[in-house]
């Protein structure tokens, strides 16, 4: 049966849609949505409910709906969860009821609701929970009995957008408050945004049947849209919505781009993220009509009354024609106007004793019958409402008369309006409670934002348009703008009249007894549940909230948390403020996955960093590793070389003669100021005011607890420069951690901090022969060991190109390293290997580079460190100085700290030389008797060493420092034990003399 009216809306009727529900085919008209072309074709039971299974209608005509959620399309494109009531009608749409089996019409899971005295909120918890075995048997079950839509199997094939944007005024919302906001700041001439959820811009002025400037609502919003249009510093942007608001205004917008066209007319992207940093944002983001809570109030049929108008004035349809609205305020009224004006048949039951306002008088004159003081207690009917029971109330809300019975198939409900200031809430502000709106409006501005219109607590047209200029016009005047000299629309004056704050009607049987009211119409939390909560024990409202489930899930409490919080004040004999808010946290509606990730996907995800050597490597054969994000070299296999003898031969290389190691990922920052001393000082654990230019010094970086963390060389390159060299994984990290305690802790420090790891490319030559490459390719620098002592830099010419060389050494050779910016990179790498071709100069990986290190004993962090080791634990406790605080060294006078029997970095020799222990093995002091065994350590590195012509590893052992010779026990994976010494980890030239062969 059509509901469809003959004329009006703001649908196409010239353009027939076809579209399927559950399989069978509809026909809507373009500019409907899901939800507005299925109630034009009499389709009332759209949903099931989460817990009971109960038939559901659509309860709103927006981004608030609780019911009616539905799976779009199949494959690849499927769409969990859409709204209906956003859901635009396009040709060919496929939609489905979720959570109904085997259809909505006869789902077997209704069976549920019979039982639902015995499945109140947390009854999982005490029916399913009392082992850990019997939670896991239910757990399945229960999560199939309940939950949402299913989210896609296969790969998107669709590609979503990021873009960043800066603004002088951003306003949120395109109602009457927004838009007059946007047109104020546009004639200022700042740069504008305008964003609103909707489809079109506009607002409820789409649905109104008011005048503004004496034209129709939606001729002053072509109007004004068409000034905005015209206007090169503002951008408009409908299908968007405002979901976060981050500090020092940072406001994420989600715009929807496709969602409205046929597939083959998608642009591009389908979605865009945009990040927009504002200097004033105007919020104008309107108020969420609420329903009432009375018994089977989730019957299919049941509306708010807003909605009521929006589907009969915008789409053209009649929801229902024996309609009956209640409300507790004048906005009722509107819905009841636009039903009789329809030609529906009307009654309205109004809670109010004395009904007041513009509205109410307005309905009273054209003979809508009303009920004053009366409340429906309870609706009746199966898969849709079939009458309602009502009866009168007093002041002290409890029910008087006799009950009376109204036959209808809509109920039209207005309990109030809940101002949308979750993104003032996000921005800092404190929401404050208004008695007589009964609502949270927002308090104080934490940020360079301002509230306009009905999320301020305005009630009519004319307020809110008045409330709107006078925010743009503050904003662009904030901002130092030439105010502009502009009239304020022309919209005529009403009173909104008063509202009676109705936040559970009571029912003859008592809210345990009575059928369900429901405050939560998407999570099925009735009153009964929260009662039953606070009888329990839950007083918070957030612990309300998680006990129950209110608020959760797509909708976010939008329509029900208000009424839930209600409640649980009038149970616990408290009022509303006293009992307070939950939290309005981002997102408001539910982001899609892809405009998170936006074009951040597959390499770009997680993107792959090359040096600029990477083609030579490649020419070369180079296997690689991942460090970080770094496509670095293992090794350089030769003539079917397997990983052990390519490292055997690079070793050999680099200990007899030169080798190279590639060494631009290491992590460098550019530490300039006049503070850069004090700075070091802090966050190295030695000292580094005396440091000379043209020195380098290793240094040890530890955390609050005085555990090692990072280490590296750093450069003295003047006076108040210096380069600090990390690990090649830590440099972020190292990075972030100065700029934490800069801006939190020192504030007052002069020190600039830049990451230059990409800036320069770093060529190692290691080994004996490396100062004879050098000399070949670098005539401006002596590197006589009396000029060019260890730890220290130089700057001079390599290959012609300007370069910085540090004498630093992690393999225990003679070494150097060439540092020139990164563009000549591969360019000076090329000439090295050509210098040293007479010498077989050869590269190796990063698999050598780490057996070269271990023969010498030098530490890893992150390998042979696990955030739990101090400086003296490695045996570096010298490098604690005495003279000067550090972050970190209070922490290691702690007794703990102190222990001699604390894990301590050692050498391990496997009893076969042969042997290569496994990294990661834990370590026994005696052979084990029986499993579990106590452990005393674990091997951190171990390798099999060419120059040494056997295996070695280094271990952290309790105790390790004063048992060198103990024979220790080393766990297999396959239940063995392999005997080895506890030796030094320094298993090469102890007394550092080949680094000045």
């Amino acid at each position: 049966m059509s509901a469809r009216l003959s004329s009006g809306g703001r649908i196409d009727r010239q353009h027939v849609v076809n579209f399927t529900f559950n399989g069978r085919a509809y026909q809507g008209l373009a500019g409907d949505t899901l939800a507005s072309a299925l109630l034009a074709n009499g389709v009332s039971l759209v949903a099931r409910s989460w817990k009971y299974h109960r038939p559901r209608g659509i309860l709103s005509a927006g981004v608030e709906e609780p019911n009616a959620l539905v799976q779009l399309f199949n494959g690849a494109r499927t769409v969990p969860n859409a709204r209906m009531t956003e859901v635009a009608l396009v040709e060919g749409l496929s939609a489905r009821s979720i959570h109904a089996s085997p259809s909505i019409e006869f789902d077997v899971k209704a069976v549920n609701g019979w039982f639902s005295r015995l499945i109140p909120a947390g009854f999982y918890y005490k029916t399913f929970m009392a082992s850990q075995a019997a939670w896991h048997f239910f757990e399945k079950h229960i999560r199939a009995s309940s939950g949402l839509g299913a989210s896609p199997t296969e790969p998107d094939p669709d590609l979503y957008d990021k873009r960043f944007a800066h603004c002088d005024v951003l306003v949120v919302g395109a109602g009457i408050a927004g838009l007059t906001a946007a047109l104020a700041a546009g004639r200022s001439g700042a740069r504008v945004m305008l964003c609103d959820e909707q489809a079109e811009l506009g607002g409820w002025l789409l649905s109104s049947d008011e005048t503004i400037d004496q034209l129709p609502a939606t001729q002053w919003v072509a109007n004004t849209l068409a000034e905005l249009s015209a206007m090169p510093e503002v951008t408009l942007l409908a299908r968007t919505t405002a979901f976060g608001y981050l500090d020092h205004d940072l406001v994420t917008l989600a715009e929807r781009r496709a969602d409205h066209l046929p597939v083959g007319q998608a642009p591009v992207f389908r979605e865009r993220l945009w990040r927009v940093r504002a200097k004033q944002v105007v919020l104008a983001t309107g108020a969420h009509e609420r329903p009432l809570v009375f018994g089977n109030n989730d019957l299919p049929g049941m509306m708010l009354a807003g909605a009521v108008s929006t589907y009969l004035r915008r789409y053209a349809v009649v929801p229902g024609r024996n309609a009956v609205v209640f409300t507790n305020n004048d906005a009722g009224y509107d819905a009841a106007l636009a039903l009789k004006n329809a030609g529906a048949s009307v009654k309205v039951v109004d809670a109010r004793p004395v009904p007041r306002g513009s509205l109410s008088q307005r309905a009273r004159s054209s003979g809508i019958e009303i009920l004053a003081g009366h409340v429906i207690t309870e609706a009746r009917g199966g898969k849709r409402v079939s009458s309602v029971v009502v009866q009168a109330i007093d002041a002290q809300e409890q029910l008087t008369g006799d009950a009376r019975t109204l036959a209808c198939d809509l109920v039209a409900m207005s309990g109030g309006f809940s101002p949308v200031i979750h993104l003032q809430c996000q921005a800092g502000s404190k929401a404050v409670w208004n008695n007589t709106l009964a609502a949270f409006l927002p308090g104080k501005p934490a940020q360079s934002e301002r509230s306009a219109g009905a999320c301020q607590g305005m009630q009519t047209l004319h307020e809110c348009t008045h409330d709107g200029l006078a925010a743009g016009l503050a904003a662009v005047q904030a901002l130092g703008f030439k105010v502009p000299q502009m009239e304020v629309a022309s919209v005529a004056t009403s009173d909104a009249g008063d509202l009676r704050a109705l936040w559970l009607v009571p029912h003859a049987r008592g809210v345990s007894r009575a059928p369900k009211q429901f405050v939560d119409l998407q999570n099925d939390v009735a009153a009964s549940d929260i009662h039953l909560a606070i009888r329990e024990g839950f007083e918070s409202i957030e612990h309300v909230k998680r006990y129950t489930a209110m608020g959760f899930g797509t909708d976010q409490g939008k329509t029900g948390n208000i009424n839930g919080m209600g409640i649980a004040a009038q149970a616990m004999g408290k009022t509303i403020p006293q009992v307070g808010t939950t939290t309005f946290r981002p997102n408001y509606t539910p982001v899609t996955f892809g405009t998170v990730a936006g074009l951040e996907l597959g390499n770009a995800f997680d993107p792959i960093r090359t040096t600029a050597m990477h083609p030579w490597h490649v020419k070369q054969g180079a296997l690689f590793e991942d460090v970080g994000q770094w496509k670095r070299p293992w090794y350089y296999p030769k003539n079917g070389e397997n990983l052990r003898a390519a490292v055997k031969r690079e070793t050999l290389a680099v200990r007899n003669g030169v080798g190279t190691l590639d060494g631009s990922t290491l992590g460098k920052i550019d530490i300039q100021g006049p503070d850069a001393s004090t700075l070091l000082n802090w966050m190295y654990s030695n000292a580094w005011s005396k440091l000379e230019i043209g020195k380098c010094r290793y240094g040890l970086m530890l955390d609050e607890n005085g555990m090692v963390f990072d280490d590296g060389v750093t450069v003295r390159l003047g006076e108040n420069h210096y380069l600090m060299h990390t690990t090649s994984g830590g440099a972020a990290h190292v990075l972030a951690w100065m700029e934490r305690w800069l801006q939190t802790e020192w504030p007052h420090l002069k020190v600039y901090l830049t990451s230059a790891t990409d800036h320069w490319s770093t060529s190692i030559i290691a080994g004996p022969k490396s100062r004879h490459v050098l000399k070949k390719i670098c005539s401006d620098i002596d590197f006589d060991d009396a000029a060019f002592p260890f730890m220290s830099y130089r700057e001079g010419t390599v290959a012609g190109v300007p370069a910085r060389i540090m004498r630093i050494s992690f393999s225990g050779e003679r070494c150097y390293e060439v540092n020139v910016a990164s563009a000549e990179g591969l360019q000076v790498w090329t000439a090295i290997h050509a210098a040293g071709a007479e010498f077989d100069i050869t590269p190796y990986g990063t698999e050598t580079m780490h057996v070269l290190r271990a023969e010498k004993g030098y530490i890893i962090i992150g390998q042979d460190t696990d955030g739990s080791v101090s400086p003296g634990d490695l045996g570096m406790g010298g490098l604690v100085t005495k003279t000067k605080d550090c972050l970190g060294k209070r922490s290691l006078s702690r007794a703990d700290t102190l222990r001699p029997d604390r894990k301590q970095l050692v050498g391990l020799l496997s009893e076969d030389p042969q042997f290569v222990l496994p990294e990661g093995a834990q370590i026994l002091n005696e052979a084990p008797l029986t499993i579990p065994a106590p452990m005393s350590g674990h091997v951190t590195s171990s390798y099999l060493s060419p120059t040494l012509g056997r295996s070695i590893a280094m271990a952290l052992i309790k105790g390790g420092a004063s048992r060198m010779g103990e024979r220790v026990h080393v766990s297999m994976r396959d239940g063995r034990t392999v005997t080895a010494t506890i030796a030094s980890p320094v298993f090469l030239d102890p007394k550092a003399e080949r680094q000045n062969a």
